[in-house]
């Protein structure tokens, strides 16, 4: 039996999020799941590096899983892409230590949103950017997102009200670049809570169109509130970029 360390990219457009549910096979971790089980003639279980929600992309999500095989990882990778769906690709295997956990030994990950900022539709790159016709303020939205950086307690940024388990992040970057009518935004930190990255932005959205001063930032942290915080921006301009180990 070998661990075998995955790199996926997945359109999520179309699927309900990457972890498994019994209710819907429109899962990433769904769609992987029954593929090893079919190779290996036994239920087989993907770890991921971490949960991407609903209409969520990747572009280097991480998962490992542990099979019986005498394929080789070009083999195993070719296989995976002949059989998955189009908008889900298997970039590279390689064999992993037997104690590697694509979420447990995870140390960074990094998450891009994409705003259209522009009046003008987006036509070919509408699955994979939010647009927002209102002109954005980039710098005010620069100067909240270094209130945001370091080790806090994030808790207003967190989705679930009633998270039991530490709230406590480590956001070690967050650039905001304008590359023509699109605005990005790039997070790199130590892990992300259920809907973190969203917030975040959606906060700062709001920053940038004047609703809220950047100088609010430390209060919206220390309120530890989810109603001290901004909107929760749609899933549509969120990717995973990589993660780190």
């Amino acid at each position: 039996m070998k661990n075998y360390k995955l790199t996926i990219a997945y359109d999520g457009t179309r699927y309900r999020g990457w972890q498994s549910q019994g209710n819907t096979e429109q899962t990433i971790q769904g769609k992987l799941q029954a593929l090893f089980s079919r190779l290996a003639g036994r239920e087989t279980e993907v770890h991921g590096s971490g949960r991407t929600d609903a209409g969520v992309h990747a572009r280097g999500q991480v998962a490992n899983v542990k099979l019986d095989t005498a394929m080789t990882c070009q083999e195993l990778k070719e296989y995976c892409n002949h059989y998955l769906p189009e908008d889900i690709g298997i970039l590279d295997v390689t064999e992993a230590p037997e104690r590697f956990h694509a979420r447990l030994n995870a140390k960074t990950k990094c998450y891009v949103y994409r705003i259209w900022n522009s009046s003008e539709p987006c036509i070919f790159e509408r699955r994979y950017v939010t647009r927002i016709p209102q002109p954005l303020d980039a710098e005010a939205m620069e100067r909240a997102a270094g209130y945001l950086t370091g080790t806090h307690d994030f808790r207003s940024f967190c989705g679930l009200r009633r998270f039991k388990k530490s709230t406590v992040r480590t956001i070690y970057s967050i650039d905001i670049r304008r590359i023509g009518q699109e605005l990005r935004i790039t997070y790199v930190g130590n892990g992300f809570l259920n809907l973190m990255v969203r917030i975040l932005t959606g906060t700062l959205v709001e920053v940038g169109l004047g609703q809220r001063p950047p100088e609010s930032m430390p209060e919206v942290l220390a309120a530890l509130d989810r109603d001290a915080a901004g909107k929760t921006m749609p899933p549509t301009g969120l990717c995973l970029e990589y993660v780190t180990y």
